[in-house]
């Protein structure tokens, strides 16, 4: 195991130097360590923002895609290999990259592992990083005594992941929901500052979230509420208007067929009266 985390120290050094350099600079401007982790946080995730863009943007391709791919797939389900050819030319024609919502996952996790290494050596490194906490963590290179940060990152990750769940699959819906669980129970004992780095790209990822699903180009469209208005519950407002004419002219075609029925009648009556005066006549 520190064979382990000694080769991927040696191999995110360069990203863990970056990082450091930017604490150690707004720290020699005067802003307390734990706002340092804070503020280099909201950095590096606006530089990353075009990728979380691209990643809502890929997602958004694909879910437009699934009709066309649930049907290639029942089309071609007993042949695998036609099945994935058939795809990935749907894929290519329509310009859409299936792993293109996976790398800026890919690319915030070396950023997490070097934020890791930073305060694990800041706390060897630099005495003051030990009390450059707040409240009840002062000690940024310890774990919270108390496990608030821990559950305040669950509660953050999880209203960040709510934004983006209402428009998948409810089984992956709930998959986003166990996630900040799972990594509460394995980051419990992790340094406080860490807590600071993953605390603040929540709330990041919270306000993005909100920005690119409600402005951007994770809005549903007008037209793809109509779909699904139409597609859903109930008829949509033509198909109410459709049954209204429907239920018109059946009522019109039953008063009609009534007042044929009695101007049937009153056309008897007028023959039978009519005979009954020519009897008198011969009489």
């Amino acid at each position: 195991m520190d064979s382990l985390i000694s080769f991927l120290e040696r191999v995110f050094a360069p990203l863990t130097n970056l990082l450091g350099s930017g604490l150690e600079f707004f720290y020699s401007l005067g802003v307390p360590w734990w706002l340092s982790i804070a503020i280099l946080t909201v950095i590096v995730r606006s530089l990353l923002f075009p990728l979380t863009v691209r990643q809502v943007k890929s997602m958004r391709a694909m879910q437009d895609l699934k009709p066309e791919m649930d049907k290639l797939r029942a089309k071609y389900k007993d042949n695998r290999q036609k099945q994935q050819e058939e795809l990935m030319k749907l894929y290519q024609e329509r310009k859409v990259n299936p792993f293109g919502s996976c790398f800026p996952l890919l690319v915030q996790m070396p950023i997490f592992i070097a934020m890791f290494y930073v305060i694990r050596t800041f706390g060897d490194t630099h005495p003051s990083f030990t009390s450059g906490g707040i409240l009840w963590f002062q000690d940024l290179s310890a774990h919270d005594p108390y496990y608030v940060l821990p559950v305040l990152s669950a509660v953050t990750m999880l209203a960040a992941s709510e934004i983006t769940s209402k428009s998948i699959d409810p089984q992956q819906r709930w998959m986003m929901r166990v996630l900040p669980v799972v990594f509460t129970v394995f980051l419990l004992n992790f340094p406080a500052g860490l807590f600071m780095y993953w605390i603040t790209s929540n709330l990041v990822t919270l306000v993005q979230n909100y920005v690119i699903y409600n402005h951007g180009p994770g809005r549903k469209s007008s037209t793809a509420a109509g779909n699904a208005q139409v597609d859903g519950k109930g008829p949509a407002k033509g198909g109410r208007a459709a049954a209204a004419r429907g239920q018109t002219g059946d009522d019109s075609s039953g008063q009609r067929a009534l007042q044929a029925d009695a101007d049937g009648k009153d056309a008897q009556a007028a023959k039978s009266a009519k005979r009954k005066r020519r009897r008198k006549k011969k009489r």
